[in-house]
């Protein structure tokens, strides 16, 4: 990952962990998810799993096989996993900015990776808490973080370079790994400008 322009080196930070198999006397049904609905949601039980008040979190996904061949040393980790099946390999420095949406705008990323994630905490406050508010953006903020409506959700949000897209937002108030709702526009925004991180044209 790179401002402008694609990493010397190939990514190399170690993947999340493959789930390990539930034990027999667990159900094992569960609605069939892609690959990148999968990883999703790993991911963001993973994050899930740090509690709340995060600063943003980015990951790339590329899949097992692609890992393994820029990565040998990986090959014990992900013994017996699905080599078309993406794994998550978090992008650490992430830059504070004020846009997340511009700042993701100028990323580029190299040809291995298939695929982005973004998990970010985000305010919720009713339509008619956004009247008068300070011009200020931070002053702004304090205002809707103070607000006795406010709800605090985390997005998880990932896109692949074939245009397929997933949201997941997890409410603070309903924080259950069950109650974590699912879809695919859920946050257009951020799903274009991780579209945009991809595009391969100048």
């Amino acid at each position: 990952m790179t401002d402008e322009q694609a990493p010397d080196q190939p990514i190399s930070e170690q993947p999340l962990d493959q789930p390990e198999s539930q034990p027999e006397s667990q159900p094992t049904a569960k609605p069939l998810l892609s690959p990148l609905g999968e990883c999703a949601v790993d991911t963001e039980r993973h994050v899930a799993a740090a509690g709340w008040d995060q600063a943003p979190r980015l990951f790339a996904l590329a899949t097992n096989s692609a890992l393994l061949a820029n990565e040998p040393a990986l090959a014990d980790q992900l013994k017996g996993a699905d080599p078309d099946s993406l794994s998550a390999i978090e992008q650490e420095g992430m830059p504070r900015t004020s846009s997340i949406e511009s700042m993701l705008g100028r990323l580029a990323w190299p040809p291995e990776v298939e695929g982005v994630l973004l998990a970010i905490e985000r305010i919720v406050v009713p339509p008619e808490a956004e009247n008068d508010l300070p011009d200020n953006a931070e002053q702004a903020a304090e205002v809707l973080a103070a607000h006795p409506d406010r709800r605090d959700v985390r997005l998880l949000v990932g896109v692949l370079r074939d245009g397929e897209a997933i949201c997941l937002l997890r409410q603070r108030e309903h924080d259950e790994d069950d109650k974590v709702a699912v879809g695919t526009d859920i946050a257009p925004g951020l799903v274009a400008a991780l579209r945009a991180s991809l595009d391969d044209e100048d």
